[in-house]
């Protein structure tokens, strides 16, 4: 193997809170840690790029001046094994704009928009970790070859610390939880 696909002693090794947080912004894009090890995620499709963003741009209109929506950012679920999931769509308390890690508790809703590849990352995995982190509201979208995306919502039931079905929806979504909005899938 030569230097140039020599893949780099991160990716063999845990990967600490103090670590994770001296690496640039540029070294920390397109990768999740899970239980320590850094994830490398595949670069996502115009249409999923898409979709991520007019999730987003409903979500933060229809917000309010207590939360914003955004994309491309981590949360950090655990500390110790580090634990940061970087959903399609976050939103999150608008008072925590300038706290670093974003942490679940700051956190009302993520929105995973599936793609080929981590399809039961997005299904399984990461429900189970959105909801036993406490994190209110999880939408998962399924993107469609032909037609409009299906959403699937969820909502965590804090006597179980799962979630539980809070319906599914294509085409012009309105929903009154987590706040108001209207999404219009078609669009995507």
């Amino acid at each position: 193997m030569t230097a140039e696909t020599a893949a780099p002693a991160w990716m063999h090794e845990q990967i600490t809170a103090e670590q994770y947080e001296s690496w640039s912004e540029e070294q920390c894009a397109g990768i999740e840690i899970v239980d320590g090890m850094a994830v490398v995620s595949p670069s996502a499709s115009k249409r999923h790029d898409r979709l991520a963003r007019l999730l987003a741009n409903a979500l933060d209109a229809a917000a309010g001046s207590d939360w914003n929506a955004d994309t491309d950012f981590d949360v950090r679920l655990q500390d110790v094994p580090l634990t940061n999931r970087r959903p399609d769509v976050v939103v999150y308390r608008a008072d925590t704009i300038d706290v670093t890690p974003t942490r679940p508790e700051h956190v009302l809703l993520v929105v995973e928009v599936v793609s080929p590849g981590p399809e039961t990352t997005d299904r399984i995995v990461k429900t189970d970790q959105y909801a036993k982190a406490g994190i209110a509201f999880y939408w998962r979208v399924e993107q469609a070859v032909t037609g409009a995306p299906m959403l699937y919502a969820y909502v965590l039931d804090p006597a179980t610390g799962t979630y539980r079905d809070g319906g599914v929806f294509s085409g012009l979504v309105t929903v009154a939880a987590p706040f108001p909005v209207e999404i219009d899938l078609g669009r995507s």
